[in-house]
């Protein structure tokens, strides 16, 4: 029986690094698609409380600490990031 190394990326076709690549994007993108599904549902058990309890909805200086988080983070980009999180968390108004 005779066995061959497994490819390094120096040996890998730039196809496969492509496809594999690609593979890694994938799985990435399900994992943020679950985690933003998550903090979804986080944020509307925290808006039921806070209206419970007999607040706002929203909590506008929240909403500011976090664009700024995300800025600061990952720039300018991550402001509009920050505002579609926050605008799908928030559900309908």
């Amino acid at each position: 029986m005779t066995t061959t190394a497994p490819e390094t990326a120096q040996d890998a076709t730039p196809e496969a690094i492509i496809a594999d690549a690609r593979d890694r994007i994938d799985a990435l993108d399900d994992r943020i698609i679950g985690l933003v599904q998550e903090r979804m549902a986080v944020s509307a058990v925290v808006q039921q409380t806070r209206i419970a309890s007999g607040g706002r909805r929203v909590h506008l200086s929240r909403e500011m600490e976090i664009l700024a988080r995300y800025r600061d983070a990952l720039g300018k980009p991550g402001t509009a990031l920050a505002m579609t999180l926050l605008e799908l968390s928030r559900g309908r108004i």
